[in-house]
């Protein structure tokens, strides 16, 4: 920190008092309570002012140097802190702890919470859709433990995985906001390159200290009931992030009450690159709504949205899970009680987030009366579940509970419409609290007898201006104009001068004062006691609300695939214990959801004697669609979703591999082609024969003979020795001399077609036909694209000049290498080889549409001239 070189004691004793809280966070923005505003002073101050765009000021001085000055308005400092969160910034709170108005000398502060972006838990700085997440990593030469735990939601969960492939899908999947690691070298570059990572003491990531640390917080003697008690690594993570977050919380977590683990093998894995190939969430331009989470998130509460996004990034394996969800989809739209579902919905607020406030001791009056509103709707929504037969909707009709007590209790304590703040009182019920109605009875006659007073005293003095009236400062006054000042009579007691108006006081209205502002206290002091008493009620019953908040989660998740479904003629797929992917009739779900015209729907046939399709067709053929939409119909039908097909019918699957698009990534100094390169390699040391593998355009990013050599040996190695299901688009023809029988049986070849025509104007037009086929293409239609495209005339014609030549040589080079004598010395033809003759140039420049009869007459004697 940049401050003045001379000791301590030549300070001001408001800035020692700064530098002890300081000292104790150095990494940290320091809001520094003053009054009304929350200060920052030197380098935090440069550097709150650079991110917020604030004003940097220098007042006063210490040990004898400017002070660079910062602030933020108490009142309006959640959206300056939601900012800094953002930018991923942690700021340390300073506040008053004495009253101002009793403190003798400086008033005492100290540092009572931390917001970091993994902690936040204030709903005006979380994101309400999407999970705010913790996450530690501990290591060893095996593999690492990780723990991660939305504090916001109350969930706390481990998982360990082996090799630095695992641990980065898992990173894609959680996108922690802020991330642990032990302060040590050798970390992957993909992991130290991410956003909010704080670097802890490596100490903090031992094990047997983090069980200790686990079972003291938790109250257990051992962590069998959790199933981490053979997993060191988890435990580690566990007892890093637990310590954090105790360390800038600095109060109980009563919210988080058990860990659940998250086996890799209980869900459809997914790599980093399959998810940013796939779009489920994000686009590679960071736009949201056209994704899969776009088109399927059509949940009404953001505890629901949340859920929904946790299942599209974890499509689970499990068939007995995925059928009791699909069979509930299924009842709703069958009953239609989908519709009464979301209709109640529309009223129910975050209840999961409101009770981590409620746990946290942070909720405001509006989340309980969120929360009462919430609690009144169950007796509607357990009476549209119970005629439904399904054993899923029992299960959460179970979990809802009545809490009808509690809803009660809430009824007769909070006010209908309560203010935002306890501190505004009227936040408590009128008829809850006799001693709180009293004590109210007194506030609320102050004004009817500030009234009658007024109307005295201008009668007794005669002045008929004179006005009654209070401000927060000085409490209430009589007010008198400069002109009428010497009528006072001789009992008024001047309180206050103004340029126009003098202010007194009597002894009638001082005893008046002191009975109504001490009534005003004392109604806000039994209130608070009021609110705390409610908030212990509350909190007896945390663990049975927080089991209603995730079946209503889950039922709302569940009603807005049945309200999906039907809005988008989607299916209930069938999950089978035979291998194969049968799919009738499929479509992309969010192409056709943007896209004007029909789509055009496919099909896709894999088994075990046809694992491989090597799809052909031109460019913007929907060769990548086609693979995407099959893609993206197992992932919904494994989250328990119906899918956009006729039918599906699909196998086990283990995981999702993607090699699609082309991207440099120069933080990490790798070009297209060793992105390319690099993702394949994945996909081969991973793909078993349950995987489902999508392969665009292997080979593109090198020189031609290169690329169709490893384009090639890939595919033949995912058909004879991963034995994967894959889609395979190639623009190598060559590689569709792949199916047939023999040792790369399994492969056949299908493709998307497309029309040439002559439009009403006469140019070359090109129509997608959008529809798989049997069998591979006969040609590319490059060129027409480029047309499309807009590309010159005359680039156009010379491409086609030189596609014209390339293709004659080919088919020299093709017959020379079958003759016999071609044998002994193997032909290959090249690209530079003769120049064409004159009279071929001359032929290949004409444009016959373009000339006139006597044109082409005199241009046929010239080519016959030069031949």
């Amino acid at each position: 920190m940049s401050k003045a070189k001379s000791g301590p004691q030549e300070h001001t004793p408001l800035m020692k008092q700064y530098f002890a809280a300081k000292a104790d966070y150095p990494d940290l923005l320091l809001f520094f309570r003053m009054g009304d505003f929350y200060e920052l002073f030197y380098d935090d101050a440069r550097k709150a002012a650079r991110l917020l765009d604030i004003t940097l000021t220098q007042r006063g001085s210490s040990a004898g140097q400017p002070i660079p000055m910062a602030g933020v308005p108490v009142h309006a400092y959640e959206g300056y802190l939601a900012r800094l969160v953002a930018l991923g910034e942690s700021v340390a709170i300073c506040e008053q702890i004495g009253d101002p108005a009793l403190a003798k000398g400086l008033v005492e502060r100290k540092v009572v919470r931390i917001v970091t972006p993994g902690t936040v838990t204030d709903e005006a700085l979380l994101n309400e859709r999407r999970d705010t997440l913790l996450l530690a990593v501990a290591r060893s030469k095996s593999g690492y433990g990780l723990a991660w735990a939305d504090l916001a939601g109350g969930r706390f969960l481990v998982n360990e995985v082996e090799g630095d492939d695992a641990l980065e899908a898992e990173l894609a999947r959680l996108e922690p906001a802020e991330l642990l690691l032990p302060d040590e070298e050798g970390w992957p570059a993909f992991l130290t390159q991410r956003s909010g990572i704080r670097r802890r003491a490596p100490w903090l990531f031992d094990a047997d200290s983090g069980r200790r640390q686990l079972l003291q917080f938790f109250g257990l003697h051992d962590l069998t009931g959790f199933g981490i008690e053979d997993k060191p690594l988890a435990t580690a993570a566990a007892g890093a992030l637990l310590g954090y977050v105790e360390e800038t919380q600095k109060q109980r977590l009563p919210h988080l009450t058990a860990i659940a683990v998250e086996s890799a093998a209980d869900a459809i894995a997914m790599n980093a690159a399959t998810r940013r190939h796939l779009e489920l969430d994000t686009r590679i331009d960071g736009d949201s709504r056209h994704t899969l989470l776009g088109v399927l998130d059509a949940t009404i509460t953001p505890m629901g949205g949340r859920l929904l996004r946790r299942w599209l990034h974890r499509p689970l394996r499990d068939r007995e899970v995925l059928g009791q969800r699909q069979q509930a989809v299924a009842t709703l739209i069958d009953s239609g009680a989908e519709h009464a579902l979301r209709d109640r919905f529309r009223a129910l607020g975050d209840m999961e987030r409101i009770l981590t406030r409620v746990a946290l001791r942070s909720a405001r009056p509006r989340d309980l009366s969120t929360l009462r509103d919430g609690l009144a709707l169950l007796p509607d929504v357990a009476a549209i579940l119970e005629p439904l037969d399904s054993p899923r909707l029992r299960a959460l009709a179970a979990e809802l509970g009545s809490h009808g007590d509690t809803a009660a209790l809430l009824a007769a304590v909070v006010e209908a419409q309560p203010p935002l703040k306890l501190a505004d009182g009227g936040v408590i019920a009128a008829g809850f609290d006799a001693e709180l109605d009293e004590l109210r009875l007194l506030s609320s006659n102050a004004d009817q007898f500030l009234i009658d007073l007024e109307a005295r005293e201008r009668e007794a003095s005669g002045i008929a201006t004179l006005k009654v009236g209070y401000n927060r400062v000085h409490g209430y006054y009589i007010e008198i104009s400069k002109g009428q000042a010497d009528k006072a009579p001789v009992h008024y007691t001047r309180r206050q001068t103004l340029t126009n108006a003098e202010r007194y006081i009597t002894e009638e209205l001082k005893s008046f004062e002191d009975k109504v502002l001490s009534a005003r206290e004392r109604a806000l002091a039994r209130e608070k006691l009021l609110y705390e008493q409610l908030l212990d009620a509350l909190n007896r019953q945390l663990e049975p609300l927080k089991r209603c908040a995730g079946a209503l989660s889950e039922l709302d998740v569940l009603a807005a695939f049945a309200e999906r479904a039907q809005a988008l003629d989607w299916n209930r797929p069938q999950l089978s214990d035979e291998p194969g992917l049968r799919i009738e009739r499929g479509r992309h779900p969010v192409v056709e959801a943007v896209r004007e015209e029909p789509f055009e729907p496919n099909d896709l046939d894999l088994h075990p004697d046809r694992r491989m399709l090597v799809v052909t067709g031109p460019n913007m053929g929907g060769k990548s669609t086609y693979m995407r939409q099959n893609a993206l119909i197992v992932l919904l039908a494994h989250i328990g979703s119906f899918v956009p097909a006729s039918r599906a019918v699909i196998g086990p699957i283990d995981r999702i591999l993607t090699r699609i698009g082309a991207g440099d990534d120069l933080a990490r100094g790798q070009s297209t082609f060793m992105v390319e390169m690099a993702e394949t390699s994945y996909i081969l040391h991973h793909a078993s024969e349950h995987s489902l593998v999508l392969m665009d355009e292997i080979g593109r990013g090198t020189s031609t003979y290169d690329g169709l050599a490893l384009a090639d040996a890939v595919a033949r190695h995912l058909a004879r020795v991963n034995r994967c299901y894959t889609l395979f688009a190639t623009h190598y023809f060559e590689l569709t001399a792949l199916a047939g029988d023999g040792e790369d049986s399994g492969i056949a070849n299908v493709h998307l077609d497309a029309v040439e025509h002559v439009d009403s104007q006469g140019n070359d037009a090109l129509v997608f036909m959008h529809a798989v086929k049997e069998g591979a293409a006969d040609r590319s239609f490059g060129l027409q694209v480029a047309a499309l495209a807009g590309l010159p005339k005359t680039t156009l014609q010379q491409a086609r000049r030189r596609l014209a030549e390339l293709e004659q040589r080919g088919r020299e080079s093709h017959a020379a290498q079958m003759a016999p004598q071609a044998l002994d010395v193997p032909q290959q033809f090249g690209l530079f080889a003769a120049a064409p003759s004159a009279a071929q140039e001359a032929l290949a420049a004409l444009e016959p549409d373009e000339l006139t009869p006597k044109q082409a007459l005199e241009a046929l004697y010239r080519l016959k001239a030069l031949l």
